[in-house]
């Protein structure tokens, strides 16, 4: 058991935060290994965020044990923030400072030993070396992202707690963001990821999906998908949303959901589904199974979830 603890970077058991009389986060049980991506997905609202700011000792648990870095997260916080690098949703760096001046600013926070020296490495290595000068707030989304994963990695943390740092960069951007976050896995920093992009979520070693406040399933992409036992077909033809309306009135059907210009059909009784699927039977339409994605999935699990403001 000892031997297992000491390969875990995250292991919280139960954790539990109440605002007034909601449960934002309920009972979480949680445990990502050193050197893992761990992909923490979730609706708007799903406690993901106050999650975070529990490991990362800017909240205290109302409840539940466990340890980040080997820390107990409810008693050594101080020493949690010390090895680890948080980026918020929202960019939280001065605007009115250059690149170099925002991170030489916060090498000054966690007293970063021959702080120049620091700066320009993570000038480098964040390929924001001819950018330096420039003010933070004239830089576009993808720079910005860059800048607040530099100041991250700045203090050389143990593990990266990121919020939706993808979120409004495009695509190009995004790609060389994951690109970063492997190689940086692969020197062995652990990060724990929220994100609300299927793709990013595929390039995780692990995921849990939360909502409401409750952790819905975890695993690999492959356990996810399987542990789940959905079912999915896709339908082509014309006047796809009569047909999809027909469906969503039939005991059995999960979900219809429209990609393009076809209808993925999702249940969990197979045989319920076929027949469904054969009296909805038109000769105009084609009906495939396919394997259920991710976000088959995670919407199948997001409507059988309730509501804790409900």
């Amino acid at each position: 058991m000892a031997a297992l603890e000491k390969d875990l970077a995250i292991n919280v058991v139960g954790v539990t935060k109440r605002f007034g009389d909601k449960t934002v986060v309920d009972a979480i049980d949680l445990s990502v290994r050193r050197g893992e991506i761990y992909g923490f997905l979730g609706p708007n609202g799903s406690g993901k965020t106050t999650f975070i700011r529990m490991l990362c000792g800017l909240l205290t648990p109302d409840a539940g044990t466990g340890t980040c870095l080997g820390y107990d997260v409810r008693t050594q916080q101080a020493e949690i923030k010390r090895h680890v690098g948080y980026m918020t949703q929202k960019f939280s760096y001065y605007e009115d400072l250059s690149i170099r001046e925002n991170l030489d600013f916060i090498a000054r926070i966690y007293a970063v030993p021959d702080r120049t020296a620091a700066v320009q490495r993570s000038l480098e290595r964040l390929g924001l070396t001819q950018r330096s000068h420039q003010l933070a707030g004239q830089l576009s989304g993808g720079w910005k992202q860059r800048l607040a994963l530099a100041a991250c990695l700045i203090h050389e943390p143990k593990l990266l707690l990121l919020d939706e740092p993808t979120a409004g960069v495009d695509p190009k951007a995004r790609r060389e963001f994951w690109d970063e976050i492997h190689q940086l896995a692969a020197g062995g920093l652990t990060v724990l990821i929220t994100t609300h992009y299927m793709d990013e979520a595929e390039r995780c070693h692990r995921l849990a999906y939360l909502a409401y406040g409750r952790l819905l399933t975890r695993g690999s992409l492959a356990e996810v998908l399987a542990n789940a036992k959905l079912t999915t077909w896709r339908v082509t033809g014309p006047d796809l949303l009569t047909l999809a309306t027909t469906l969503r009135a039939q005991t059995g059907i999960e979900q219809v959901v429209a990609f393009g210009n076809t209808l993925h059909v999702s249940g969990r009784n197979p045989a319920q589904l076929n027949e469904i699927i054969a009296r909805a039977s038109d000769p105009r339409h084609s009906w495939q199974p396919i394997p259920s994605g991710l976000e088959d999935v995670f919407i199948s699990l997001m409507d059988k979830a309730k509501d804790n403001f409900s």
